[in-house]
């Protein structure tokens, strides 16, 4: 996909954008988490780390996008561990998200990582299968960390339509991008479908076929 000059810059801030806001809403969701499960200070420090950047820090690693932005921008750290504080003053003063509230925040979330994931991929020349691979795993990659290191089964591998919400939006991205779309409708439309998909996925409990 050629871009010229005027579309690159576009699309650069378009995944620092969504990049950064996926950061704060992961790493909030993140943090809440962490509470529930009983850790300490450093405990949802870390979680709130791991979760929002995790992703994004193995997405770069394997464009070769190294150190990875996560540790050249104090902002994406900055904003992990003030949505750690805010995960903190709401459980103080008793204002804890709902059960809904959480599930839009990891819509939302997925579907910013998946544009911010699948658009960087573009900018380094993936092709189309990597590309949305990459969105994918930009999405997903941190919250696997997280659940991991809480000794919890993957959110991906037992919430309904959960990856599969992150590459439609991937793809959708791609299939705008092929079309002529500039970065900005592109990056509208799949994360829209992330969304939608996975907000339908949770509250109508959609699953993939099962075997067994």
């Amino acid at each position: 996909m050629f871009e010229t000059a005027p579309t690159a810059g576009r699309r650069a801030r378009l995944v620092v954008a969504a990049d950064l806001a996926g950061t704060f809403v992961f790493a909030l969701e993140g943090a809440v988490i962490a509470i529930r499960a009983g850790l300490d200070l450093l405990g949802i420090a870390v979680i709130a780390f791991v979760a929002s950047l995790g992703g994004g820090i193995l997405r770069d690693i394997l464009l070769g996008a190294t150190p990875p932005a996560a540790f050249r921008d104090q902002r994406y750290p900055l904003l992990a561990f003030a949505a750690a504080g805010l995960a903190i003053v709401l459980q103080l003063s008793g204002r804890f998200p709902p059960a809904l509230a959480m599930t839009v925040l990891d819509a939302a979330g997925l579907a910013l990582f998946a544009v911010a994931g699948t658009e960087k991929a573009i900018g380094h020349g993936s092709n189309i299968v990597t590309a949305a691979w990459l969105g994918m795993l930009t999405a997903v990659g941190g919250g696997i960390t997280r659940d991991v290191l809480l000794n919890q089964v993957p959110t991906i591998l037992r919430a309904d339509f959960y990856a599969t919400a992150a590459l439609a939006g991937a793809l959708v991205v791609l299939a705008a991008r092929r079309a002529g779309a500039g970065p900005g409708v592109a990056a509208l439309a799949g994360g829209t479908v992330c969304f939608a998909l996975r907000m339908a996925g949770a509250l109508g409990h959609w699953q993939l076929p099962r075997f067994g």
